[in-house]
């Protein structure tokens, strides 16, 4: 009797799909013999599409993203879950443990926004902040890249946005009153869009006239986990935990650990007004971390060794609480 399929379960945005794909490519690559399949659920996230993501609802869930393919998992309807790690709660359900994380992608955030020529007001290639007018309107949900670009520029205006990539740059095309938007380099490149040398966005569905910026680091540190997918299972599940091992690169997982540690000492969720990048130089691990918290803007920086990834991130937090 054939064994069963082992169940990939996943959000069914374009974004979770494409990852989703990647990881059962990489299964099916690394385990031929056996089947792997994928269950689309739907998570609160998806279905609040008008609740504010910047502003704490206490009302709301942790995990808005997350918690319906946990409860899959213990339920044993699915064997593994498929993150964008940036959306995965740092203290997770009994029973399940953060098994594995493939390469990262580039953590780096994009500056989106109209060139020049354009109906509404345009801006040329390789815009930055500094180009932007007096009072410019950004639409961004995220906290921290708020408290990001008014680090940089307290003028500037910044309003909510929701949708997918595809939703926010048609917004910033279409409404005159938004000049520009901020996504995740890597959620760019997993969707298959390409910045190009000349500052165009190459793609399916890209709106005529739409440019692009790579943000420096030392503009937008990344939220914890950003450019990382995050790879969720049973505890105890040996079988499982074997095939998914086989998938961890383990310099993202170091670096994951330290800033999940960081974000957890902060007290914090996926949408808290504190960035983290980690990144790792031989046997040692480098934390850089910046928080908002209170409209206070606080930098750490500090390097442990390897095997004190969490200890690195935890003392961060504890300088800049």
């Amino acid at each position: 009797m054939p064994e069963k399929p082992i169940i990939i379960c996943t959000r069914g945005s374009a974004l979770a799909l494409a990852q989703s794909n990647m990881i059962a490519a990489l299964c099916r690559a690394a385990f031929p013999e056996l089947q792997f399949e994928l269950q689309i659920i739907k998570t609160t996230g998806d279905k609040l599409q008008k609740a504010s993501m910047a502003k704490t609802d206490p009302s709301l869930p942790k995990g808005l993203f997350t918690k319906e393919l946990e409860v899959a998992l213990l339920a044993g309807t699915a064997d593994l879950a498929v993150h964008s790690l940036k959306d995965l709660p740092t203290d997770l359900p009994a029973g399940l443990y953060l098994a594995a994380t493939p390469k990262r992608e580039d953590v780096r955030d994009v500056l989106i926004y109209r060139a020049a020529g354009s109906a509404q007001r345009g801006f040329k290639a390789h815009a930055t902040l500094k180009d932007f007018p007096q009072g410019a309107t950004i639409a961004t949900s995220s906290t921290r890249r708020k408290q990001s670009l008014l680090a940089v520029r307290p003028d500037l205006n910044i309003v909510e946005i929701r949708g997918n990539v595809a939703t926010r740059m048609q917004k910033v095309a279409d409404h005159e009153n938004v000049d520009a938007t901020i996504l995740a380099l890597a959620g760019l490149t997993r969707l298959n869009f390409k910045i190009n040398a000349d500052g165009t966005i190459s793609g399916d569905a890209v709106p005529a006239g739409m440019l692009a910026t790579v943000l420096a680091l030392d503009v937008m540190l990344p939220c914890v986990g950003q450019g990382a997918i995050g790879i969720e299972i049973r505890s105890g599940d040996a079988r499982i935990g074997k095939i998914v091992e086989r998938l961890n690169h383990a310099s993202t997982f170091h670096a994951v650990t330290a800033e999940r540690a960081f974000l957890r000492g902060m007290g914090g969720g996926c949408q808290s007004p504190v960035g983290a990048h980690a990144t790792i130089a031989g046997d040692k691990i480098l934390l850089k971390a910046i928080s908002f918290r209170d409209e206070v803007v606080k930098r750490g920086e500090a390097k442990r060794p390897i095997a004190e990834a969490a200890l690195l991130g935890e003392q961060i937090a504890d300088e800049l609480k």
